[in-house]
Protein backbone atom coordinates (compact mmCIF):
# COMPACT_ATOMS: atom_id res chain seq x y z
CA UNK A 1 0.00 0.00 0.00
CA UNK A 2 2.53 5.73 -5.66
CA UNK A 3 -1.48 4.30 -5.61
CA UNK A 4 -1.10 7.85 -7.93
CA UNK A 5 2.54 7.49 -6.88
CA UNK A 6 1.03 4.60 -4.86
CA UNK A 7 -1.83 7.05 -5.11
CA UNK A 8 0.55 9.62 -3.59
CA UNK A 9 0.57 7.54 -0.42
CA UNK A 10 3.68 7.27 1.71
CA UNK A 11 5.87 9.68 -0.29
CA UNK A 12 3.33 12.45 0.01
CA UNK A 13 2.93 11.73 3.68
CA UNK A 14 6.65 11.61 4.32
CA UNK A 15 7.61 14.63 2.25
CA UNK A 16 5.81 17.08 4.53
CA UNK A 17 5.05 20.51 3.12
CA UNK A 18 4.70 24.15 4.06
CA UNK A 19 2.75 24.75 7.25
CA UNK A 20 -0.45 26.71 6.78
CA UNK A 21 -0.39 29.67 9.17
CA UNK A 22 -3.96 29.34 10.40
CA UNK A 23 -5.80 26.07 10.78
CA UNK A 24 -7.04 23.50 13.28
CA UNK A 25 -3.64 21.81 13.66
CA UNK A 26 -1.21 24.64 12.98
CA UNK A 27 -0.71 25.59 16.65
CA UNK A 28 -0.13 21.97 17.60
CA UNK A 29 2.43 21.53 14.81
CA UNK A 30 4.25 24.69 15.83
CA UNK A 31 4.25 23.57 19.45
CA UNK A 32 5.81 20.26 18.48
CA UNK A 33 8.39 21.84 16.17
CA UNK A 34 9.41 24.70 18.48
CA UNK A 35 12.13 22.55 20.04
CA UNK A 36 13.85 21.96 16.71
CA UNK A 37 12.47 23.25 13.42
CA UNK A 38 15.33 21.89 11.32
CA UNK A 39 14.66 18.62 9.48
CA UNK A 40 17.69 16.39 9.94
CA UNK A 41 18.74 13.23 8.05
CA UNK A 42 18.45 11.35 11.33
CA UNK A 43 14.78 12.32 11.80
CA UNK A 44 12.58 9.26 11.60
CA UNK A 45 10.42 10.70 8.82
CA UNK A 46 13.52 11.28 6.68
CA UNK A 47 14.84 7.82 7.43
CA UNK A 48 11.51 6.31 6.41
CA UNK A 49 11.37 8.38 3.23
CA UNK A 50 14.81 7.26 2.07
CA UNK A 51 14.63 3.77 3.48
CA UNK A 52 11.37 2.73 1.80
CA UNK A 53 11.90 4.15 -1.69
CA UNK A 54 12.63 0.79 -3.29
CA UNK A 55 9.67 -0.92 -1.63
CA UNK A 56 7.47 2.00 -2.60
CA UNK A 57 8.43 1.65 -6.27
CA UNK A 58 7.79 -2.09 -6.24
CA UNK A 59 4.37 -1.62 -4.68
CA UNK A 60 3.30 1.04 -7.17
CA UNK A 61 4.21 -1.25 -10.06
CA UNK A 62 2.03 -4.17 -9.01
CA UNK A 63 -0.70 -5.01 -11.51
CA UNK A 64 -3.43 -4.52 -8.92
CA UNK A 65 -2.31 -0.98 -8.10
CA UNK A 66 -1.84 0.08 -11.72
CA UNK A 67 -5.21 -1.34 -12.76
CA UNK A 68 -6.95 0.32 -9.82
CA UNK A 69 -5.55 3.73 -10.73
CA UNK A 70 -6.78 3.26 -14.30
CA UNK A 71 -10.26 2.42 -13.05
CA UNK A 72 -9.96 -1.23 -14.07
CA UNK A 73 -11.24 -2.70 -10.82
CA UNK A 74 -13.93 -5.35 -10.60
CA UNK A 75 -16.53 -4.86 -7.92
CA UNK A 76 -16.03 -8.33 -6.49
CA UNK A 77 -12.30 -7.68 -6.23
CA UNK A 78 -12.90 -4.32 -4.56
CA UNK A 79 -15.10 -6.06 -2.00
CA UNK A 80 -12.34 -8.56 -1.23
CA UNK A 81 -9.79 -5.74 -0.91
CA UNK A 82 -12.14 -3.95 1.49
CA UNK A 83 -12.39 -7.11 3.59
CA UNK A 84 -8.59 -7.41 3.69
CA UNK A 85 -8.37 -3.83 4.92
CA UNK A 86 -10.98 -4.48 7.59
CA UNK A 87 -9.05 -7.37 9.13
CA UNK A 88 -5.77 -5.47 8.87
CA UNK A 89 -7.08 -2.32 10.54
CA UNK A 90 -8.95 -4.31 13.18
CA UNK A 91 -5.66 -5.88 14.25
CA UNK A 92 -3.72 -2.61 14.03
CA UNK A 93 -6.25 -0.60 16.01
CA UNK A 94 -6.66 -3.32 18.62
CA UNK A 95 -2.91 -3.23 19.25
CA UNK A 96 -2.74 0.57 19.18
CA UNK A 97 -5.52 0.66 21.79
CA UNK A 98 -3.70 -1.90 23.90
CA UNK A 99 -0.42 0.04 23.73
CA UNK A 100 -1.75 3.61 23.74
CA UNK A 101 0.33 4.51 26.80
CA UNK A 102 3.59 3.26 25.28
CA UNK A 103 6.03 6.22 24.82
CA UNK A 104 6.34 5.48 21.10
CA UNK A 105 2.58 5.13 20.54
CA UNK A 106 0.99 7.76 22.78
CA UNK A 107 2.07 10.85 20.74
CA UNK A 108 0.72 9.21 17.54
CA UNK A 109 -2.50 7.86 19.01
CA UNK A 110 -5.44 9.56 17.25
CA UNK A 111 -8.37 7.12 17.40
CA UNK A 112 -11.05 9.74 16.73
CA UNK A 113 -9.27 11.15 13.70
CA UNK A 114 -7.67 8.07 12.17
CA UNK A 115 -9.24 4.75 13.11
CA UNK A 116 -10.76 3.01 10.08
CA UNK A 117 -12.46 -0.11 11.45
CA UNK A 118 -15.89 1.48 11.84
CA UNK A 119 -15.90 2.88 8.31
CA UNK A 120 -14.76 -0.43 6.85
CA UNK A 121 -17.52 -2.24 8.74
CA UNK A 122 -20.06 0.08 7.10
CA UNK A 123 -18.57 -0.64 3.68
CA UNK A 124 -18.77 -4.41 4.22
CA UNK A 125 -22.38 -4.09 5.39
CA UNK A 126 -23.13 -2.24 2.16
CA UNK A 127 -21.44 -4.84 -0.04
CA UNK A 128 -22.34 -8.07 1.78
CA UNK A 129 -25.22 -7.23 4.12
CA UNK A 130 -25.38 -6.74 7.88
CA UNK A 131 -24.45 -10.37 8.53
CA UNK A 132 -21.26 -10.19 6.45
CA UNK A 133 -19.16 -11.54 9.34
CA UNK A 134 -20.82 -14.93 8.91
CA UNK A 135 -19.48 -15.34 5.38
CA UNK A 136 -16.35 -13.19 4.98
CA UNK A 137 -13.03 -14.55 6.19
CA UNK A 138 -9.49 -13.15 5.96
CA UNK A 139 -7.36 -14.53 3.15
CA UNK A 140 -4.04 -16.28 3.69
CA UNK A 141 -1.97 -13.17 2.91
CA UNK A 142 -4.19 -11.01 5.11
CA UNK A 143 -3.90 -13.46 8.00
CA UNK A 144 -0.10 -13.33 7.77
CA UNK A 145 -0.28 -9.52 7.96
CA UNK A 146 -2.67 -9.66 10.91
CA UNK A 147 -0.48 -12.13 12.82
CA UNK A 148 2.56 -9.90 12.35
CA UNK A 149 0.70 -6.88 13.76
CA UNK A 150 -0.49 -8.82 16.81
CA UNK A 151 3.04 -10.13 17.37
CA UNK A 152 4.43 -6.60 17.38
CA UNK A 153 1.72 -5.35 19.70
CA UNK A 154 2.59 -8.02 22.22
CA UNK A 155 6.38 -8.01 21.91
CA UNK A 156 7.63 -4.83 20.14
CA UNK A 157 4.96 -2.08 20.33
CA UNK A 158 7.30 0.63 19.03
CA UNK A 159 7.35 -1.13 15.66
CA UNK A 160 3.61 -0.59 15.31
CA UNK A 161 4.65 2.96 14.35
CA UNK A 162 5.81 1.59 10.98
CA UNK A 163 2.40 0.15 10.13
CA UNK A 164 0.35 3.01 11.55
CA UNK A 165 2.35 5.66 9.76
CA UNK A 166 2.49 4.03 6.33
CA UNK A 167 -1.19 3.09 6.44
CA UNK A 168 -2.87 6.15 7.91
CA UNK A 169 -0.78 8.75 6.14
CA UNK A 170 -1.27 6.94 2.85
CA UNK A 171 -5.02 6.87 3.42
CA UNK A 172 -5.06 10.61 4.03
CA UNK A 173 -3.09 11.23 0.84
CA UNK A 174 -3.53 8.90 -2.10
CA UNK A 175 -6.52 7.23 -0.53
CA UNK A 176 -8.58 10.25 -1.51
CA UNK A 177 -7.68 9.63 -5.15
CA UNK A 178 -8.62 5.96 -4.89
CA UNK A 179 -11.94 6.96 -3.36
CA UNK A 180 -12.86 8.92 -6.47
CA UNK A 181 -11.56 6.22 -8.82
CA UNK A 182 -13.59 3.52 -7.06
CA UNK A 183 -16.74 5.62 -6.89
CA UNK A 184 -16.60 6.34 -10.61
CA UNK A 185 -15.44 2.93 -11.84
CA UNK A 186 -17.88 0.93 -9.71
CA UNK A 187 -20.81 3.34 -10.04
CA UNK A 188 -21.08 3.67 -6.27
CA UNK A 189 -23.62 6.09 -4.76
CA UNK A 190 -22.56 9.72 -4.51
CA UNK A 191 -23.71 9.61 -0.89
CA UNK A 192 -20.61 7.60 0.05
CA UNK A 193 -21.86 4.04 0.50
CA UNK A 194 -19.07 1.54 -0.10
CA UNK A 195 -16.24 4.05 0.41
CA UNK A 196 -16.62 5.07 4.06
CA UNK A 197 -13.09 3.79 4.60
CA UNK A 198 -11.80 6.90 2.82
CA UNK A 199 -13.91 9.36 4.83
CA UNK A 200 -12.00 11.18 7.60
CA UNK A 201 -14.81 13.21 9.13
CA UNK A 202 -12.73 14.35 12.11
CA UNK A 203 -9.75 15.53 10.08
CA UNK A 204 -10.68 19.01 8.91
CA UNK A 205 -7.37 19.74 7.18
CA UNK A 206 -5.51 16.67 5.95
CA UNK A 207 -2.29 18.46 5.04
CA UNK A 208 -1.94 20.11 8.44
CA UNK A 209 -2.81 16.91 10.22
CA UNK A 210 -0.09 15.05 8.33
CA UNK A 211 2.38 17.75 9.32
CA UNK A 212 1.36 17.35 12.95
CA UNK A 213 1.74 13.58 12.76
CA UNK A 214 5.12 13.89 11.06
CA UNK A 215 6.35 16.41 13.65
CA UNK A 216 5.32 14.13 16.49
CA UNK A 217 7.00 11.22 14.77
CA UNK A 218 10.26 13.16 14.60
CA UNK A 219 9.93 14.16 18.25
CA UNK A 220 9.84 10.55 19.48
CA UNK A 221 12.77 9.81 21.75
CA UNK A 222 14.18 6.76 20.01
CA UNK A 223 17.73 5.53 19.69
CA UNK A 224 19.34 4.85 16.31
CA UNK A 225 18.83 1.11 16.58
CA UNK A 226 15.08 1.45 17.17
CA UNK A 227 14.74 3.88 14.27
CA UNK A 228 16.52 1.40 12.02
CA UNK A 229 14.12 -1.34 13.11
CA UNK A 230 11.13 0.91 12.40
CA UNK A 231 12.40 1.52 8.85
CA UNK A 232 12.93 -2.22 8.37
CA UNK A 233 9.41 -2.89 9.61
CA UNK A 234 8.02 -0.25 7.24
CA UNK A 235 9.58 -2.17 4.36
CA UNK A 236 8.01 -5.32 5.74
CA UNK A 237 4.66 -3.52 5.80
CA UNK A 238 5.04 -2.87 2.08
CA UNK A 239 5.86 -6.55 1.55
CA UNK A 240 2.71 -7.65 3.37
CA UNK A 241 0.62 -5.29 1.29
CA UNK A 242 2.22 -6.48 -1.94
CA UNK A 243 1.43 -10.08 -1.03
CA UNK A 244 -2.20 -9.08 -0.53
CA UNK A 245 -2.12 -7.33 -3.93
CA UNK A 246 -0.64 -10.42 -5.59
CA UNK A 247 -3.32 -12.58 -4.00
CA UNK A 248 -6.03 -10.24 -5.28
CA UNK A 249 -4.49 -10.31 -8.77
CA UNK A 250 -4.78 -14.11 -8.84
CA UNK A 251 -8.39 -13.98 -7.70
CA UNK A 252 -9.16 -11.23 -10.21
CA UNK A 253 -7.87 -13.38 -13.06
CA UNK A 254 -10.54 -15.98 -12.24
CA UNK A 255 -13.44 -13.53 -12.06
CA UNK A 256 -15.66 -13.00 -15.12
CA UNK A 257 -15.76 -9.60 -16.75
CA UNK A 258 -18.40 -7.42 -15.19
CA UNK A 259 -21.04 -5.64 -17.25
CA UNK A 260 -21.73 -1.99 -16.36
CA UNK A 261 -25.35 -1.22 -15.53
CA UNK A 262 -27.42 -0.87 -18.69
CA UNK A 263 -24.62 -2.05 -20.99
CA UNK A 264 -24.34 -5.10 -23.19
CA UNK A 265 -21.55 -7.59 -22.55
CA UNK A 266 -18.69 -7.48 -25.00
CA UNK A 267 -17.69 -10.63 -26.86
CA UNK A 268 -14.28 -10.68 -28.50
CA UNK A 269 -15.21 -13.24 -31.15
CA UNK A 270 -13.41 -16.03 -29.36
CA UNK A 271 -14.75 -18.91 -27.31
CA UNK A 272 -18.45 -19.63 -26.95
CA UNK A 273 -20.23 -17.63 -29.66
CA UNK A 274 -23.45 -17.80 -27.62
CA UNK A 275 -21.93 -15.25 -25.26
CA UNK A 276 -22.03 -12.65 -28.00
CA UNK A 277 -24.83 -10.11 -27.32
CA UNK A 278 -25.81 -10.35 -31.01
CA UNK A 279 -26.13 -14.15 -30.97
CA UNK A 280 -29.94 -14.16 -31.26
CA UNK A 281 -29.82 -11.82 -34.25
CA UNK A 282 -27.14 -13.94 -35.91
CA UNK A 283 -29.31 -17.05 -35.55
CA UNK A 284 -32.18 -15.43 -37.46
CA UNK A 285 -29.94 -13.86 -40.09
CA UNK A 286 -29.00 -15.32 -43.45
CA UNK A 287 -25.57 -13.75 -43.21
CA UNK A 288 -22.54 -15.97 -42.64
CA UNK A 289 -21.85 -16.98 -39.06
CA UNK A 290 -19.37 -14.98 -37.02
CA UNK A 291 -19.39 -12.35 -34.33
CA UNK A 292 -20.37 -8.97 -35.87
CA UNK A 293 -18.76 -7.11 -32.99
CA UNK A 294 -15.44 -8.81 -33.64
CA UNK A 295 -15.76 -8.21 -37.38
CA UNK A 296 -16.60 -4.55 -36.81
CA UNK A 297 -13.57 -4.11 -34.57
CA UNK A 298 -11.33 -5.76 -37.15
CA UNK A 299 -12.70 -3.42 -39.83
CA UNK A 300 -12.21 -0.40 -37.59
CA UNK A 301 -8.54 -1.27 -37.18
CA UNK A 302 -7.91 -0.85 -40.92
CA UNK A 303 -6.04 2.44 -41.63
CA UNK A 304 -8.36 3.55 -44.42
CA UNK A 305 -11.41 3.14 -42.22
CA UNK A 306 -9.79 5.17 -39.44
CA UNK A 307 -8.81 7.93 -41.90
CA UNK A 308 -12.30 8.00 -43.36
CA UNK A 309 -13.82 8.32 -39.90
CA UNK A 310 -11.44 11.15 -39.02
CA UNK A 311 -12.28 12.94 -42.25
CA UNK A 312 -16.00 12.61 -41.56
CA UNK A 313 -15.58 14.06 -38.06
CA UNK A 314 -13.46 16.95 -39.40
CA UNK A 315 -16.04 17.70 -42.11
CA UNK A 316 -18.82 17.75 -39.54
CA UNK A 317 -16.88 20.15 -37.32
CA UNK A 318 -16.10 22.48 -40.23
CA UNK A 319 -19.72 22.43 -41.36
CA UNK A 320 -20.89 23.34 -37.85
CA UNK A 321 -18.31 26.11 -37.62
CA UNK A 322 -19.36 27.82 -40.88
CA UNK A 323 -23.09 27.62 -40.29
Amino acid sequence: MDLAQLAMSTYDALSGGELTENGPYSAAVRGTEEKDSVIRPTDLSELLKEGTKESHQKAENTTFVKDFLKGRIKKELFKLATAALYFTYSALEEELDRNKEDPAIEPLYFPLELHRKEGLNKDLCYFYGDDWENSVRPSEATMAYVKRIHHLGQHSPALLVSHAYTRYMGDLSGGQILKKVAQRALHLPSTGEGIQFYEFENVTNAQQFKQLYRARLNALELDAETKEKIVEEANRAFEFNMKVFEELEKVGATLPDEVPDGALPVHDGKGDIRKCPYYATMQSSESPSGCPFNAAMALARQPQVILAACAAVLAAVMAWYFI
